[in-house]
């Protein structure tokens, strides 16, 4: 081995271990800093309480641990069909023109700042929800549907590159046998591409959990446990962020909990998906 690939190699460890080492270290400081709560509150009744007054020193969280699994979940209803059947459509059955024009379209859509997803959920969305439906307008639905479209691009793009990943002669194998497009791409393409649709999808859920100016605009952020997609509720993110500027003590350290909590949700959910993928590929 040259100097120069020796030296190569050694940045490029270097780089690499540094991101682990910052990722863990922003781990510890988050489990650090939230140890007091879990300790003076204890960790079963943190989770499962259902009264959050931090006046009082009451901290339960789990309202928002609802909260945040019901808006993330519908998140994933609205936008992981639409992502992935727009997709298939741009790799599959539209014209070269066609996809050129409306891939960086449909990108551009992670480019806007989540408060203007949040202001348009706000006046357009809210408004609608609350005349048409009933309730306050701030609810779950209103959540899922602004979070289902801002993640869009991250499901539309990285299907996209899956599908367009697997290899021509999969299709032309199926297309000579006298299957039509559609039956190809649900036989042939969608299975080869399991793994890459896997990723989006886990990356789409990241990013609706993590969400939190917009889904502070339009969720209400009411600390109740949901009943109804029409009822208002207040996420692990936003109660985070809402709080976090003037907490102290025991309240700051809560809400740190908090983010220990997301951050092993998350997890859990991440594990989940890939052990279904791993089950329905074996």
């Amino acid at each position: 081995m040259s100097r120069n690939e020796r030296a190569a190699e050694i940045i490029l460890t270097v780089i690499g271990l540094s991101s682990a080492t910052i990722l863990g270290l922003i781990i510890l400081f988050i489990f650090s800093e939230g140890a007091p709560a879990f300790a003076k509150v204890g960790v079963w009744k943190l989770i499962t309480g259902l009264k959050w007054a931090p006046g009082k020193n009451v901290f339960g969280i789990l309202p928002m641990i609802a909260g945040s699994l019901a808006v993330t979940l519908g998140a994933l209803v609205v936008g992981l069909p639409l992502g992935l059947g727009s997709a298939i459509y741009l790799s599959e059955f539209a014209s070269k023109k066609t996809a050129s024009l409306m891939k960086p379209t449909v990108e551009l859509l992670a480019g806007i700042p989540s408060v203007v997803f949040g202001f348009i959920g706000l006046t357009a969305l809210v408004p609608f929800i609350r005349d048409r439906l009933g309730g306050p307008g701030f609810s779950v639905l209103a959540s899922s549907v602004v979070l289902g479209v801002m993640i869009l691009p991250t499901m539309t793009s990285i299907s996209y590159d899956a599908l367009r990943a697997v290899p021509q002669s999969y299709r032309e194998g199926m297309l000579a046998v006298g299957a039509t497009p559609w039956q190809t791409v649900r036989m042939a393409v969608l299975p080869a591409a399991r793994s890459g649709i896997l990723a989006a999808g886990i990356l789409s859920m990241g990013r609706a959990a993590g969400e939190t100016m917009a889904v502070i605009m339009v969720a209400g952020n009411a600390t109740i446990v949901p009943g109804s997609l029409l009822d208002p509720v207040r996420t692990m993110t936003s109660n985070i962020a809402l709080e976090m500027g003037y907490a102290a003590g025991l309240h700051r350290s809560a809400l740190f909990a908090t983010g220990v909590v997301l951050f092993v949700v998350i997890g859990i959910l991440n594990i989940v998906a890939r052990a279904a993928v791993r089950g329905r590929g074996s």
